[in-house]
């Protein structure tokens, strides 16, 4: 997603450090496992309070847990399980990258979330009959 039409990398990280919080909701998104993207017949989504999620990549891959916070400032997740020790020995939820991430469970509990998958099934289904229609015009127009 382009956040700026410059192609000056001072600008886009500008950009992206500066985006409102309707757009930094997108830089939380991780892809959904296999079974759940057979499912739902879409490959990513935002990543929301409640959904359960694997590590895929760090020390902490494997691990699985539930979502307890995201944090669209500085576009982190905090996952149940994923902590570590203060010097004073208090437990702090260690901050993971959404793109290190895979959603295993989603929290559907939100009526709009619900609509978001409905839509994007919608446009893959009407992207893919599109496909069709050119791909039968290339065949018409060489055969």
């Amino acid at each position: 997603m382009a956040l700026t039409s410059s192609h000056k990398p001072s600008k886009q990280r500008k950009a992206f450090f500066n985006a409102p919080l309707h757009i930094r909701q997108k830089f939380v998104s991780a892809p959904l496992s296999r079974d759940l993207r057979e499912k739902h017949g879409i490959r990513r989504l935002p990543v929301h309070k409640g959904d359960v999620v694997r590590i895929m990549r760090g020390d902490w891959a494997g691990h699985e847990g539930k979502v307890v916070e995201v944090d669209l400032k500085r576009v982190r997740l905090f996952i149940e399980g994923v902590q570590k020790k203060r010097a004073d020995g208090t437990p702090v939820y260690y901050p993971i990258h959404p793109s290190k991430v895979m959603i295993v469970k989603l929290d559907l509990s939100d009526p709009w979330r619900r609509r978001v998958i409905e839509r994007k099934q919608k446009a893959k289904k009407e992207a893919l009959v599109e496909e069709e229609k050119e791909l039968e015009k290339e065949g018409v127009e060489s055969g």
